[in-house]
């Protein structure tokens, strides 16, 4: 199979043609690794050397599509995990699979390569002293792809993989999406098993699923990974109908709230994200949905201090937990600044203090759940400018105490941590383009558990608004 014809494939067409026997799944999995290679010269976001294909289900129905899982949470048997931290050398290798690697597996994807993340995820860039360079947006290579999943998305954007494991905990499936021009799905809390490592990773915000380049790949993996697992928090009962039909679907007339502000004065939104909102809610009303520009009323300064609080913490026990099974104190030579910074601040938290986290995002979650009733659906930019300079957030700057840490992430990244929050279903959608042709997300959150309308309103503006055409200057040729 040839590169480009490879390349042009999405994960839905690259099974068909595997499984009509046009391809082999030999042949794609031969295209792939040349478009790896290819690529990452370029984009550095593959970590270490990309690998033979592990086992997969050959019945599943991605059977043999290339793929490729992130260094962080998730896991492979035998297969180096780092975190995108020196602190755990080399990798720290599993005698078994994640939950949902397994899953994966099953789905029939052939895992090919481990690709990059920022240190412990805690960034909105990709770019880990761990690996030795940062990885580079293939739109733009002066710019980031994102993050924490911004090694995923570069080579999907690129066209080296059609899809690849994401996870998000702040927006880092949706952040990435909206750089690297992606579809990115945040499911539900409890939609997507963690376990069996964690039961509720960074006090619950903690999401896992992928990014795709199309809506169809995205409902269509999602059928396959979400489901629960024996020992799980949540209990999600079987969707009625697939995800896959209902992105396939018309959706009905909708309800939609649109919101361009922040609502911190703090962090200002580049007017180019602003318009492009404005232009989809215009698309939306010509498609016959109610558009109104409102929002939840939420104390953004009382939110901010409990997302600040939620992540150090969950870092102060990472860091804390390794360097007890390391066997060594983590410092400097481990970790990078903030990193340190952020884990030193979580260890002064007490437990009325974490517990007090959980207080403020009960509040915020009820407040989402109140506005949702009136609203099907909340428009907003997935972030606030289409994508920042390499080096802009640079986690090793040791004038950063925790609160500018996060501050200077989240000035980024300040639509997406909410529904992390409250457990929220979100997905980016590549809708539009900033004036240097760059891609610009919009973000669009849906009431918990329900995915379907999101996917059913993803397939329709895929439709009236498509992407399909745009290609990014470093794209598998």
């Amino acid at each position: 199979m040839d590169v480009s014809d490879y390349a042009a494939c999405d994960a839905t067409e690259l099974a068909s043609l595997i499984a009509s026997g046009q391809v082999s799944a030999s042949q794609v999995q031969s295209a792939a690794a040349t478009a790896l290679d290819q690529v990452d010269s370029e984009l550095a976001a593959v970590v270490g050397d990309r690998f033979d294909p592990l086992d997969y289900n050959a019945d599943g129905p991605f059977s043999g599509v290339p793929f490729a899982i992130k260094d962080l949470i998730i896991h492979a048997a035998g297969v180096p995990q780092r975190n995108g931290s020196r602190l755990f050398g080399g990798g720290v290798t599993y005698p078994y699979d994640s939950h949902l690697m397994a899953r994966f597996r099953r789905a029939g994807l052939a895992t090919m390569a481990v690709t990059t993340s920022p240190e412990m995820g805690f960034n909105a860039t990709t770019e880990a002293k761990a690996y030795g360079k940062p990885t580079r947006n293939p739109w733009d290579t002066t710019r980031s792809p994102g993050g924490s999943s911004g090694g995923s998305a570069a080579l999907v954007a690129a066209g080296a993989l059609p899809t690849a494991h994401a996870n998000d905990g702040g927006g880092s499936i949706r952040i990435p999406a909206a750089a690297c021009g992606l579809v990115g799905l945040k499911p539900s809390r409890g939609r997507v098993s963690p376990g069996p490592d964690y039961s509720d990773p960074l006090l619950g915000m903690g999401i896992e699923f992928a990014v795709t380049r199309t809506v169809r790949d995205c409902a269509s993996l999602f059928d396959a990974v979400a489901g629960t697992e024996p020992g799980d928090k949540y209990l999600f009962p079987s969707a009625v109908d697939s995800f896959a039909e209902s992105a396939a679907r018309e959706s009905r007339p909708l309800r939609v709230a649109v919101s361009v502000d922040s609502g911190d004065p703090r962090r200002p939104v580049d007017q180019q994200c602003v318009l492009s909102v404005k232009a989809v809610a215009a698309q939306l009303e010509s498609m016959g949905h109610l558009v109104e520009y409102a929002a939840p009323s939420i104390d953004m300064e009382m939110f901010n201090r409990a997302n600040l609080d939620a992540w150090c913490s969950f870092l102060a026990q990472a860091v804390a937990g390794a360097g007890e099974q390391l066997g060594f104190t983590p410092g400097t030579d481990h970790l990078e600044a903030t990193t340190l910074a952020c884990a030193e601040y979580g260890a002064k938290l007490g437990a009325r203090d974490v517990f007090a986290v959980e207080n403020v995002f009960n509040t915020v979650r009820r407040e989402y759940a109140r506005f949702l009733g009136s609203y099907d659906v909340i428009l907003t930019p997935t972030t606030s400018s289409p994508n920042t300079e390499l080096g802009h957030l640079d986690a090793d700057d040791d004038a950063l105490d925790a609160q500018g840490w996060a501050d200077k992430i989240f000035e980024f990244g300040s639509f997406t941590a909410i529904s992390n929050a409250t457990g929220n279903p979100a997905i980016s959608l590549p809708l539009c383009t900033s004036s240097e042709g760059w891609p610009i997300g919009i973000q669009f959150i849906g009431a918990y558990g329900d995915e379907a309308k999101l996917l059913a309103l993803a397939g329709d503006l895929e439709k009236a608004m498509p992407w399909e055409h745009r290609r990014p200057t470093v794209f598998a040729r």
